[in-house]
């Protein structure tokens, strides 16, 4: 169960949120997230720090995209086509393309709004199958 000082919302009022919204708070789970595997894979304290800069990035997270795209249902296509097509009042970071910041916006809406509506086993559901199809190798070993 994930830290919540709230009983979860109903699906309609994060459905109403603001994209944008969702991804804040959706980037902020993702980044729990992987540094927690970071943590559980004992790693030390360098490769954790690495690790946490490799998978939080936006096109980490647009590749986690990606990879999850085909699992969604229709209700979670929604969330994501708005996060994408949200429009931030900033300048995409340095060295991201904008189709990569537009896909990890709307990853973090995704994981916001699973966060909110307190669908916390579909989220992690989603986030373990990126990790498993990001790091084929370390799961043979």
């Amino acid at each position: 169960m994930f830290l919540r000082e709230a009983e979860p919302m109903s699906a309609e009022a994060a459905r109403l949120m603001n994209p944008l919204r969702l991804a804040y708070l959706g980037d902020t789970v993702w980044e729990l997230l992987i540094r927690s595997r970071l943590v559980y894979a004992g790693k030390n304290v360098r490769h954790m720090h690495q690790g946490a800069i490799a998978g939080v990035n936006a096109q980490a997270q647009a590749q986690a995209l990606h990879r999850v795209e085909p699992l969604l249902s229709p209700e979670e296509s929604a969330i994501v086509l708005r996060g994408r097509n949200a429009h931030s009042r900033h300048p995409v970071p340095r060295h991201q393309s904008p189709a990569d910041y537009q896909a990890a916006t709307a990853l973090e809406a995704l994981i916001g709004y699973l966060y909110l509506t307190g669908q916390e086993e579909r989220l992690l559901q989603l986030f373990q199958y990126t990790q498993q199809e990001a790091e084929p190798c370390q799961r043979s070993n």
